[in-house]
């Protein structure tokens, strides 16, 4: 699980610097951010937008528009659960209920403890091992309810 520092808008400044002047340089800045901090942060984005000549509202807007860009800090472990058609054919929305019970949580929600982050996710590229799941980057295939309790068990110690 990676360690994230706290917000520093020298240490985002940095960052900036690193990636300014790449073609097409605002995205590789928002997940060098992202990266850095665990979020981008509602602080972030002026700075950026300044380093970019954009508006604040671009900014905003590409941060919102990508599901893997968040404004809020995840939990310690994050669980995304596909949500794409053949996952959805195989069972996946059974699992996200028993997820969702489980957790006491909400797709798109973090548990009130911060350790679990349950996330949808659109396509994990295993529609041949559905329905499918990634935890923390890893890739799970032909998730069932037993293997997603063991899952949730893992995630949440």
């Amino acid at each position: 699980m990676p360690i994230h520092e706290t917000w520093n808008p020298e240490r985002a400044a940095e960052l900036i610097a690193e990636h300014v002047h790449e073609p097409g340089p605002l995205l590789p800045i928002l997940h060098a951010v992202q990266e850095t901090f665990g979020h981008v942060p509602a602080d972030a984005v002026p700075l950026i937008a300044e380093a970019l000549n954009l508006s604040r509202a671009e900014v905003h807007g590409v941060v919102t528009f990508y599901h893997d860009f968040r404004s809020e800090p995840a939990g310690r472990r994050v669980l995304k659960l596909c949500r794409s058609e053949a996952c959805q054919s195989m069972g996946a929305e059974a699992l996200a209920k028993q997820a969702e019970a489980r957790l006491a949580t909400r797709l798109g929600s973090t548990t009130p403890d911060g350790r679990v982050t349950l996330e949808p996710i659109y396509c994990l590229g295993l529609c041949a091992c559905a329905p499918a799941a990634m935890l923390d980057g890893e890739l799970i295939g032909r998730l069932d309810a037993g293997r997603l309790d063991t899952l949730l068990a893992e995630a949440q110690s």
